[in-house]
């Protein structure tokens, strides 16, 4: 008898196990691509949650699936690699030797494969944008400017968009800049702490204002996620907030660190919610009236430091 019941309860531990290992989603699943860094994991997650593809990472805050099914993404903080789905190198930048910067301290915290072929690397440390093709050359350098200069936290996230500027996210000065093709600044948005005060740390309980990531929208809006400011914000370009999610405004699930968020054709907004832990989901999406419609958790694959996310198909 005691034999069958350990015979029985490890039946039941491979069974609970198996269910562990894919990701909990509530509403319509999702395909997504996903990165954590604490877990050192980029993985494609199938819509049931299961992974089709992975990769060992070390740091990283940016990633995308290219249209030729390449996965670009980044080999600690300076490294930028193109890897194919059989998992072969194809293409690889690394800022820390590469045009001007030997011996310099830098740090890439986005990076983008432009219609032209070109590639959009940001810089942190040199606080430049440039546009290198296949073989590393640059073919457009822009200065960026950064008031509180730090290798680690010039940038977060930034974009090429439609018009040809740039939209940064700059960290360290809490404040989002859009620059033109000459490298001026034309637009900038001072991310505001709303009346608190700044406190430490990475979890629900920091505060600041250190923004993640900006996107332009069609109606010409920008969409922020505002990192340890717990919130999501959209501003006109008269930088009026126009919507706003903050950081107990969904039931049931606390914001931390909000990083990359997302407008999704179905009008709906995605949320990356980082250092938030294992009580809370790290994807969001949300309706416009701010209504969950679908949340996304796995503490097992990943960990609590998942910055990276993109939908690729429901």
């Amino acid at each position: 008898m005691p034999m069958r019941n350990l015979a029985f309860q490890a039946a039941i531990c491979c069974v609970f196990s198996a269910l562990l290992v894919r990701a909990e989603q509530t509403g319509t699943p999702r395909r997504l691509l996903a990165a954590d860094d604490s877990k050192r994991r980029l993985a494609i997650v199938a819509s049931d949650g299961s992974l089709e593809w992975e990769m060992k990472v070390g740091a990283i805050h940016d990633a995308s699936v290219l249209p030729n099914g390449n996965v670009l993404f980044q080999q600690g903080w300076t490294r930028i690699v193109e890897v194919a789905p059989e998992k072969k190198t194809v293409w690889e930048y690394d800022s820390a030797r590469m045009n001007g910067n030997e011996g310099k301290r830098v740090e890439v915290h986005a990076f983008q494969r432009l219609d032209s072929g070109l590639t959009m690397i940001v810089e942190s440390g040199p606080a430049r944008i440039i546009e290198v093709g296949k073989d590393g050359r640059i073919q457009r350098e822009i200065k960026l400017k950064v008031n509180r200069p730090n290798p680690h936290s010039d940038t977060r996230l930034a974009r090429k968009i439609s018009n040809g500027h740039y939209l940064v996210a700059h960290e360290s000065d809490g404040a989002v800049r859009e620059y033109d093709a000459g490298g001026k600044v034309v637009w900038e948005y001072d991310v505001p702490l709303f009346g608190k005060e700044r406190k430490g740390g990475h979890g629900s309980e920091a505060f600041g204002n250190s923004v993640f990531s900006a996107i332009r929208l069609p109606n010409g809006n920008t969409l922020i996620g505002g990192g340890n400011g717990h919130c999501v914000l959209e501003v006109t370009p008269q930088k009026e907030i126009v919507w706003k999610v903050e950081q107990n405004d969904l039931p049931g699930i606390t914001l931390a660190w909000v990083t990359r968020v997302e407008r999704l054709p179905n009008g709906n907004t995605l949320i990356g919610n980082c250092h938030a832990g294992p009580e809370n989901p790290q994807f969001i999406e949300v309706t416009p009236q701010k209504k969950v419609v679908w949340t996304w958790k796995d503490f097992r694959n990943f960990g609590n430091s998942t910055p990276v996310q993109a939908v690729l198909s429901q």
